[in-house]
Formats: structure tokens, sequence, C-alpha cells
């Protein structure tokens, strides 16, 4: 009888542990995206405000799958001054399957514009150790803080 309540109480600790788990990895990602888009805006703001450049969040369709291996929607952020082309990746954490991403959708976007770009940026606090080697055979800049990327290279 008692070991039968203990395995019961244990289940129940472990549904609600499981659950707690489920909860903080939303907020979480709540908070990524939030964090993501505030960065995104202020660094758009200085960089137009001060600095006069055209910052473009870029938002197209990939109708053949060039990119994702099937078609959806391709998102980045593009900086332009005096025909300077940029193209930026500003997330919370990135892993090393998420610079073989933004290599590809660099090259879309490229492809598409038919225009070269001059440097690639991933700004993020959170670089895997293996997408900094990845980024730099790829020639991708990789920064883990924003006022850590020179205004010119």
């Amino acid at each position: 009888m008692a070991n039968q309540r203990f395995n019961d109480m244990h289940l129940e600790i472990m549904a609600q542990a499981s659950k707690l788990d489920r909860s903080i990895g939303a907020l979480g990602s709540r908070w990524g995206i939030q964090s993501e888009r505030a960065f995104r805006d202020a660094l758009a703001a200085i960089l137009e405000q001060s600095f006069g450049v055209q910052v473009i969040n870029v938002n197209e369709y990939d109708d053949t799958g060039e990119v994702f291996g099937r078609p959806e929607q391709v998102e980045l952020d593009v900086i332009i001054k005096n025909g300077l082309l940029i193209i930026c990746e500003l997330k919370s954490s990135i892993s090393k399957s998420d610079i073989y991403s933004f290599e590809r959708k660099a090259r879309f976007y490229e492809k598409r514009h038919q225009r070269q770009a001059n440097r690639l940026i991933a700004i993020s606090p959170m670089i895997d150790a293996r997408a900094r080697k990845v980024g730099e055979k790829l020639g991708i800049e990789m920064y883990g803080d924003s006022l850590d990327v020179p205004p010119e290279a």
C-alpha cells in the first residue's frame, strides 16, 4: 500500500516537473524572440539615425525550396550604405546549423537580387564553438555583441 502511494506520488511529481519544463521552455522561446526583435529594432534605429544607413528586414518567399529544401519564407536583415551590402543574422543563440542556414539565406538573397554581399555578419550572445568554426570557413563574421562589430571592414 505504501509502495503504491509512493509510486503514485512519484508519477505526479514527474508530471508536474515535465509541465514546468515545458512552461520554462516556452517562456525562454518567447524571451528569445522578443529580445531578438528589440535588439534588431534598436540596432536599426541607431544605424539609420546616427550613420545614415538603410536597414531592411527582408522577408521573401523561396518558392523553389532553395534555402530549406522546400518552399518557405526566408527572413534576413540587410544593411545598405553607398552601395555597400551587409547581410546580418541576429539571434538569441546560434548553432552550427544556424550558420549553414544563414549562409544559404544570404546566397538566396544575392541570387534573387543579383548583388554580392560585401559582408555576412552573425550577431548573438551565444554562439556555439562549432558554429564559429563553420562561420570562419564560410567567411561569416561573428560577434557576441553588436558593439564588437567594426564599422568598416
